[in-house]
């Protein structure tokens, strides 16, 4: 399966829209779509994981990536995710502790750091 990915603004965040599996052979497209928006100027992100169906180690490497990247400009990085098995990835690799992780896109543009 192929990785969908798309963008919006919603207030002063962006809004990352992605779908499909996130592993080592899509990973790449995600990484440069959060390089372009940081390097565009675009240092708070909400990367909406709600069609995504699998995630690798890759793919989270690629999100802390994204995270370092915007933390660097006092940015923040936001994940939106119920899917439980996704879930139990940041769970188990302790990444809950490192990503806010929120159940809607409403909720995490309303959020504050």
């Amino acid at each position: 399966m192929d990785l969908s990915l798309s963008t919006r603004t919603e207030g002063d965040r962006t809004v990352v829209v992605v779908g499909g599996e996130i592993d080592v052979y899509t990973a790449p497209k995600l990484r440069e779509q959060l390089i372009d928006l940081v390097s565009s100027g675009q240092y708070h992100l909400v990367v909406d994981m709600e069609g995504v169906e699998f995630l690798d180690s890759t793919g989270l490497g690629v999100l802390v990536g994204g995270l370092k990247r915007v933390r660097a400009h006092e940015g923040s990085l936001r994940l939106v995710c119920t899917q439980e098995r996704i879930l139990k990835i940041f769970r188990i690799t302790g990444l809950t502790k490192v990503f806010p992780i929120h159940a809607t896109v409403e909720e995490a543009v309303a959020a504050t750091d």
